[in-house]
């Protein structure tokens, strides 16, 4: 950055009370807009709907099933479709 921008740049900073890095991380976060949260969360529309809420108990079920079988090496029953 050219110094003379970086002089105006923290004297703005200044006025407003914060610091160079927080006055950028400002600018840049207002330019950007909000961050896209499904990333986050692996959010998609594909597959079939689930309801945590009603089926929590057996989602936990298979998770360790599955979780014990690849710990022992073992397959589990085919499962029927």
């Amino acid at each position: 950055m050219p110094p003379q921008l970086k002089r105006r740049a923290k004297a703005r900073a200044a006025q407003q009370g914060i610091s160079l890095s927080e006055y950028l991380r400002r600018l840049i976060a207002q330019d950007l807009g909000p961050p896209d949260i499904s990333i986050l969360f692996d959010l998609c529309d594909s597959g079939e709907p689930t309801n945590i809420a009603r089926d929590k108990d057996k989602m936990l079920g298979e998770a360790v099933w599955e979780e014990h079988l690849r710990k022992t090496g073992r397959r589990g029953p085919r499962k029927r479709g």
